[in-house]
């Protein structure tokens, strides 16, 4: 098959998998068609303009019929775990349609992605189906590559999501035993790139792959590794063989936001060891120089924390449409940080220059502009901690500088004239920004301001929920002073 300008078929484009393959093919020259029921779930992804949209659903033969026409290959990235009840018998309706529509259009090869198992086992209900679905794909008659991953390590994943949202809650974990079970993950970027270098197999290859990172970890071992990436204590779980996958369903569901539809069958899938039995993908798509990405740089790079060899640190990071392990906008809600924020929105009379002079002269000697014994009681507090508190001021009254210190405050960004975001120096269980934002509205304008926190672990929510009944002190009144104080400066300078 030419790997280069083939017409290609994505099912599944907003999914996780899907949506970060998608702009592969696309950089690599392919022309991309996709199938989905609802096209607005798309509206916002990077690549949504430069695809073919075919809406309809993937079990109405007609609309297959329409999707594989003079289609090269086709990748089946569709599973239905977030369903509810019968989804084992709705993922084999699927497979049968596109697959007979795919032999029938004379499709060259079709690739999927399934779940790494091991032989001779009873399988949990979702294993069970995304291995019949292999089956049913290998048996159509169209050659097919049924890749075979455990955990795929990336930011919106949902088996790394569970990790994430169960290491930063919780310091010490009742879990099942299941969690001293062998896994081995792969990174996102791994399994993508194995999804893209199948294109390039034999034609008539017909078979399965298992496909993994060759670094096996207990489950327990992969959350304390994801704590030390994140900055977290070592936690302290215990492996208690009373936790059911039922009970162990509900408690996810609990502690994370995770829907409890989703976090069932990935528990359910996690009560045997997942390694790969076979590395004969080896003689097809050969191990890069730089070897496989390890389980610590997967997890590191779901955080953010490498990009180009640099740390970082921006809650606001533009994100590469090819950098896999980022966020996408079809990500599901609860994927990614946990993150609190506090808008606050002024409409003021002052034109949108005065009340940038008063955004931009914040601090130092002019003050946060709301209850001042506050603001200084909380940089005591930082200094207490060891922090650099609000001694540090500001260089000059009137402008700030990129990068230059703020009170207990770094600028990260100036856009002058328009936004102002800070992000916070003193002692905090997580990270957190205030970002100043000026519009014109008409004759006057409009201020917004938002608090953004990232919470590190257990303290870092409790931290959250104790100020946030501060917060319509300090804030709200802030937002108003700050509107007010530029309708002053405004009507001193018109006098």
């Amino acid at each position: 098959m030419n790997t280069h300008g083939s017409v290609i078929l994505v099912t599944g484009a907003t999914g996780y998998i899907g949506g970060r393959l998608v702009s592969r093919l696309l950089n690599e020259g392919h022309t991309v068609r996709v199938v989905v029921r609802t096209p607005e779930k798309l509206k916002d992804v990077p690549w949504a303009e430069r695809v073919e949209i075919v809406q309809g659903d993937l079990q109405d033969p007609e609309t297959m019929k329409a999707a594989c026409g003079g289609v090269d290959a086709l990748y089946y990235l569709v599973h239905s775990m977030g369903s509810g009840r019968g989804f084992e018998r709705r993922e084999s309706s699927i497979a049968a349609t596109v697959a007979s529509a795919a032999t029938a259009a004379g499709v060259g090869r079709m690739i999927y992605l399934g779940g790494l198992h091991p032989d001779g086992v009873a399988l949990s209900t979702h294993m069970r189906s995304r291995t019949e679905v292999g089956r049913i794909l290998l048996e159509s008659g169209t050659p097919t590559i049924a890749f075979q991953a455990g955990v795929v390590i990336g930011s919106g994943s949902a088996s790394f999501e569970m990790i994430r949202h169960l290491a930063d809650v919780l310091p010490v974990m009742p879990a099942p035993k299941w969690v001293l079970n062998r896994i081995e993950p792969i990174a996102v970027r791994d399994v993508i790139r194995y999804l893209i270098g199948a294109l390039g197999l034999p034609a008539g290859l017909n078979r399965t792959f298992d496909i993994g990172s060759r670094e096996v970890l207990t489950y327990a071992e992969m959350m304390n590794q994801y704590a030390e990436a994140a900055g977290l204590p070592r936690r302290t779980i215990l492996a208690l063989p009373v936790l059911t996958p039922r009970l162990a369903g509900h408690w996810v569901n609990l502690v994370t936001p995770i829907p409890r539809v989703m976090a069932m069958p990935l528990i359910e899938s996690l009560q045997h060891d997942a390694i790969t039995a076979e590395h004969d993908i080896d003689e097809f798509i050969p191990v890069p120089e730089s070897g496989l990405t390890g389980y610590r740089t997967a997890v590191d790079l779901a955080l953010g924390k490498m990009r180009g060899g640099e740390v970082e640190t921006s809650w606001a990071g533009a994100s590469s449409s090819d950098a896999v392990a980022d966020p996408l906008p079809s990500d599901p809600q609860w994927a990614g940080h946990t993150v609190f924020t506090d808008l606050q929105t002024y409409r003021s009379s002052a034109p949108a220059s005065a009340l940038w002079n008063v955004v931009e002269g914040i601090g130092g000697e002019n003050g946060w502009y709301s209850w001042p014994v506050a603001w200084a009681a909380r940089g005591w507090m930082d200094k207490l901690v060891g922090g650099v508190g609000l001694r540090r001021g500001r260089r000059d009254a009137d402008e700030l500088l990129t990068g230059e210190a703020l009170d207990f405050w770094r600028v990260e960004e100036l856009v002058r004239g328009e936004r102002l975001r800070l992000r916070a120096e003193m002692k905090v269980p997580g990270r957190a920004w205030l970002e100043l934002s000026v519009e014109p509205d008409g004759t006057g304008s409009t201020y917004r301001q938002r608090a953004v926190f990232f919470p590190r672990g257990l303290s870092g929510r409790l931290y959250w929920l104790a100020v946030l009944p501060f917060h319509n002190f300090i804030f709200k009144p802030m937002a108003r002073n700050i509107a007010r104080a530029a309708e002053a400066q405004a009507a001193q300078t018109a006098g």
